[in-house]
């Protein structure tokens, strides 16, 4: 039996994707300020075995080196984020000229290798000095976001032309204000739901700002949008289902694309909810140039009056023969497929960019100290087809971005789950590309999977 090919569109972005925090390290160097992750790394017990992101994968020394290996991987484009308090180390006020010399430097050497850049404002590192004025439950967050983002557009918005306001902000929301989970470490469901808000509104401020600023390229947002099944086909079940859809979805969708907020949902969770000004869900409907899509995996849903605020219990769902990742997510390709047609269906069919997809598994070196990480290349692979199932569906998908390029610090799980292309030993810093690198670059090549 001969192989299929699925080929994509002609001008289809192949890209890997990594986040500020997580690679960087040198966290307190060359004039960069304290954010919420490096105070919260120091609360003890919050993260699995004290680890920080203090050295990471140290890519702020190895910048040049680690660019140098994207290109020998064949990597058309580069997503990175920005840490706010690298150029503004109080939050606010004085640029510090080495935090914002650093992108520069990245961003030329991305395009003196051939490989375009991609840019996110925010990945969670909130500045710790505007935390203790509030954080995004603060209104004037709003501002401080939007004078920072304009301070970024300035320098790098000329070769940069593919931004993204926020990555996930549904979990900065509730994993930082409702759970607790993440930094700054709040449990106030309140504080949770007006961060979301706010959050949103600065979303809609920077692209504001972006378009005043004439640069001319692209501008969106990236949500993580997981698939959610009733567990059965109860009343219960499906209710619950609809409540946490609206919390992680509907919540962050309708304002963006349709001006409103989810009012089925506000009713449920009555004194959560934000407090909203005349003109907040304009400056949130700024027409922007795409979606940006992070999915990972499916969970099932149930009632559960123990289930916390949405009364739901939520389990990870695999496909059959598909097994679960080491972060024990479920595994179920057709996902993705399924999430990209809601919005497509719901949202009118924007232009996306699928700009997280990936998975943590068990991938330890062999004796050569090289990684036959078959079991990543499956899953991506699977979701790949079924993103060009999606394509020839009808969706404006515009680009896949595999996450990550390293293994790298996984916020409250230390390093103890590994999503890499590139193996990054901790110890010595040294990175050895995993068989998935190169079968990735081998995917770019042919802009395309066999099957």
């Amino acid at each position: 039996m001969s192989n299929t090919t699925l080929h994509f569109p002609k001008d289809f972005l192949w890209g890997t994707a990594a986040s500020a925090y997580q690679i960087e390290g040198a966290y307190n160097e060359d004039g960069k300020g304290e954010s919420i992750w490096d105070r919260f790394v120091r609360w003890d017990a919050h993260v699995l075995n004290g680890d920080t992101g203090d050295i990471a994968c140290d890519h702020y020394h190895r910048m040049p080196q680690d660019v140098a290996l994207l290109k020998e991987l064949g990597i058309p484009c580069y997503s990175f984020t920005v840490a706010w308090t690298r150029i503004l180390p109080e939050g606010r006020g004085q640029v510090n000229a080495k935090g914002l010399d650093f992108y520069d430097r990245l961003v030329d050497a991305l395009l003196d290798a051939g490989i375009r850049p991609k840019g996110t404002l925010y990945h969670w590192d909130f500045p710790q000095l505007l935390q203790d004025l509030g954080g995004w439950v603060n209104r004037d967050s709003v501002q401080w976001f939007g004078d920072y983002a304009q301070i970024v557009f300035d320098k790098l918005a000329d070769r940069v032309k593919i931004w993204g306001t926020h990555n996930e902000p549904w979990v900065a929301s509730f994993l930082g204000y409702a759970s607790g989970f993440h930094a700054p470490g709040i449990c106030d469901f309140t504080k949770a739901y007006q961060t979301a808000h706010h959050m949103l509104m600065a979303h809609g401020k920077a692209v504001q700002i972006y378009r005043d600023s004439g640069y001319g390229g692209e501008i969106g947002i990236i949500l993580n949008l997981n698939g959610l099944i009733p567990a059965s086909e109860s009343e219960e079940d499906i209710a619950a289902t609809q409540r946490v859809h609206d919390e992680t979805h509907a919540l962050f969708l309708d304002p963006v694309f349709k001006g409103r907020y989810p009012q089925r949902h506000f009713d449920y969770i009555g004194a959560h909810q934000p407090q909203i000004h005349e003109g907040d869900l304009q400056l949130i409907q700024q027409p922007i140039d795409f979606l940006g899509l992070n999915y990972y995996n499916t969970d099932t849903v149930s009632y559960d009056v123990f289930g916390g605020l949405n009364k739901a219990r939520i389990t990870p769902y695999s496909s059959p023969g598909w097994g679960k990742t080491d972060m024990h997510w479920g595994i179920h390709p057709a996902g993705i497929k399924s999430e990209v047609l809601h919005i497509k269906e719901n949202y009118g069919n924007p232009d996306l960019y699928i700009t997280e997809n990936g998975c943590a598994m068990p991938d330890g070196p062999d004796e050569n100290d090289f990684v036959l990480d078959w079991d990543r290349i499956r899953y991506i692979k699977a979701h790949i087809q079924a993103l060009h199932e999606a394509i020839e569906a009808g969706a404006n998908l515009k680009g896949y971005f595999v996450w990550s390029v390293f293994d790298n610090f996984e916020w409250e799980r230390g390093y103890s789950n590994r999503f890499g292309l590139v193996r990054v030993n901790y110890e010595t810093q040294e990175r050895t590309p995993k068989q998935s690198a190169y079968w990735y670059r081998g995917v770019i090549k042919k802009n395309g999977i066999e099957i």
